[in-house]
């Protein structure tokens, strides 16, 4: 019985074609920091515009990026996600996909946040009260969690008005209640686990003083409208929220979907201004939500396409790869030649994913090979594609 596998941790040497790494990836599912996006002016501009808007005025604006699986509908979410998470004054959250109702869109939207981030801005709005409350002046979370800490502000001095103040703000009693349990040790993971609508029993809500549960996509939209409110308060502009895999709502039953555009609809018309929602969906679920749900498509009436890559995108999606492992100075799409990246381009029919697993698998097939070479020829990438 002989044994077949050859496990080493040996890495590859790619120096021969003055690269430190295989800049392609294995897997092209695109990271949540993107280093690299070769946009389509169409929909680059699209988005900048819509984004720009939201940031420029404050009222609200929604788009829709459509586009066949593989063409990069998810890398251009993440990718706008990475510019706009830079800024100090919005809140920004990724949900993969829609799951099986709203109530799964907000879970995922918080969490994606995270606990960190949620519990800066129950410091923050403390801060806001402490200043007016007291002869403290924090000017940050960070500066506020200082004082309570060394005792300089008692937190049962503030905290009262902090909830009287946050419940008039959000219209929503219980959020304000669980907002400012985050900064307690003892109950904070609880108002985390109330505030990712993750359910609580009786007991650690009244602990808490919270009478009621996110457990409905009615109970979400009340709860992502308070978050947004309370953000406005803060002077935020407001939330951005990336929805990718919008598709997936054609799986749930009839009923479910209506009831998920719904809750969606009404989020949007409760938030006139502070809210940005980009969806990333494919086409043809687009298009039959457009003709089977005008009250929800109306809210949105944007979209933009994303289209296959043309030989020029296809040239410039593979030298943007190639300039983060160069090492020799080079440009351009070399090692590869015009000509085997054009049979790239015949293969993948312009689909960014296959183009960059194809171009991955094509450069480790050159640095195997036997035959010293400083390009990849057409012979290569055929030979390479064949062997899938």
């Amino acid at each position: 019985m002989s044994d077949n596998f050859t496990i080493t941790d040996e890495q590859r040497d790619y120096s021969e074609f003055g690269l430190t790494e295989n800049p392609f990836p294995y897997s092209p599912v695109p990271d949540d920091e993107p280093a690299v996006y070769c946009g389509q002016e169409q929909v680059t501009e699209r988005i900048s515009n819509t984004v720009s808007s939201v940031l420029g005025t404050g009222k609200s604006k929604h788009l829709v990026v459509t586009g066949k699986y593989g063409n990069g509908k998810s890398h251009t979410l993440k990718y706008t996600r990475s510019l706009v998470r830079d800024r100090d004054d919005v809140l920004v959250g990724y949900v993969a996909q829609p799951g099986d109702g709203f109530l799964d869109i907000y879970h995922e939207f918080v969490y994606d946040i995270g606990f960190d981030r949620m519990q800066a801005l129950s410091y923050e709005f403390l801060a806001s009260v402490a200043r007016e409350q007291t002869d403290a002046n924090p000017t940050s979370a960070s500066s506020m969690e200082r004082l309570i800490d060394d005792g300089e502000v008692l937190l049962s001095d503030i905290v009262p008005e902090t909830i009287q103040r946050l419940s008039d703000v959000t219209k929503f009693a219980d959020f304000a209640r669980a907002i400012v349990h985050l900064v307690y040790e003892d109950t904070n993971l609880y108002a985390w686990q109330w505030l990712t609508a993750e359910g609580l029993r009786y007991e650690q809500r009244k602990e808490m003083e919270i009478h009621s549960a996110i457990d409905d996509d009615t109970s979400a939209v009340r709860a992502f409208t308070a978050l947004k409110n309370m953000l406005l308060e803060l002077d935020y502009t407001g939330i951005f929220t990336f929805i990718d895999e919008f598709e997936r709502i054609a799986q749930l039953t009839p009923k479910d979907e209506q009831a998920t555009l719904n809750s969606i609809r009404h989020l949007m018309d409760q938030n006139s201004r502070g809210l940005c929602i980009l969806f990333g969906c494919a086409p043809e679920v687009w298009q039959d939500v457009m003709s089977e749900y005008h009250a929800f498509s109306e809210r949105i009436g944007q979209e933009v396409a994303l289209r296959p890559l043309t030989e020029e995108k296809v040239y410039n999606l593979v030298e943007d790869y190639l300039d983060t492992a160069r090492t020799n100075g080079e440009a351009g799409i070399e090692p590869f030649t015009e000509q085997g990246l054009n049979v790239v381009l015949q293969r993948s029919q312009g689909n960014i994913r296959q183009v960059l697993s194809i171009c991955s698998r094509v450069l480790d097939t050159a640095t195997n090979s036997e035959t010293i070479t400083n390009t990849i020829g057409r012979d290569t990438v055929v030979e390479t594609i064949e062997s899938m």
